[in-house]
């Protein structure tokens, strides 16, 4: 789908959350929302079910995650009724601790171990869903890479990437979940990216 990106972004400056995933819903035959249940995400997850309650949700879990994570993500599960497409690496942590362990992000084996646990998992489960829009919490201020995108971008595979909560801030997003009644947490690792302003290669 050939998108005049900057005239939709344009058309979408000052419009809710809940107006932008309209907006895309409507144009979409086939949307998805990914998901690891990282800080916030519960935003995204809670704004796009509102719209389209059954829409397909994509957990791609590294196995790598907190208790702390694992605890909120069934707690958000059950609370909003994810109708939850999960994808695992094809090797368990277990056995993969003992082959590769967690390479440090300058250890040549860390592209690996990213491709393994992150990457693949993810390609796979877009192969199997082929989504025309796919629906996630990257903000404005994440990343140098996130700076460079706006509410509406396309992946280097023609997928409308749709960033309902890009321009907001922590704050905001308390805000939203205070209001919705709905829990955050903190909690959280990626064995892939470590430091937080770092790009694991998924969006890119």
């Amino acid at each position: 789908m050939n998108l005049d990106l900057d005239k939709i972004n344009k058309d979408l400056e000052g419009k809710s959350p809940a107006e932008i995933i309209a907006w895309a819903i409507s144009l979409s035959n086939n949307p998805v929302i990914t998901t690891n249940f990282r800080p916030y995400e519960v935003a995204i997850l809670k704004a796009v079910t509102d719209i389209q309650k059954d829409i397909k949700v994509i957990w791609c879990d590294t196995g790598y995650n907190t208790v702390q994570t694992y605890k909120h993500a069934e707690e958000i599960i059950e609370k909003l009724n994810l109708n939850i497409q999960l994808y695992t690496p094809k090797q368990t942590a277990a056995h993969r601790n003992v082959v590769l362990g967690v390479p440090s992000i300058d250890d040549p084996k860390h592209v690996l171990f990213t491709e393994q646990v992150k990457l693949e998992p993810f390609a796979r489960a877009m192969k199997e869903h082929q989504p025309d829009v796919w629906f996630t919490n990257l903000r404005k201020g994440q990343t140098a890479f996130r700076n460079s995108i706006n509410v509406v971008s396309q992946s280097k595979d023609g997928i409308i990437k749709v960033s309902p909560f890009y321009n907001y801030t922590d704050k905001q997003l308390d805000a939203y979940l205070e209001e919705a009644n709905l829990p955050n947490e903190f909690t959280y690792f990626d064995p892939t990216k470590v430091e937080s302003n770092r790009e694991c290669g998924l969006h890119i």
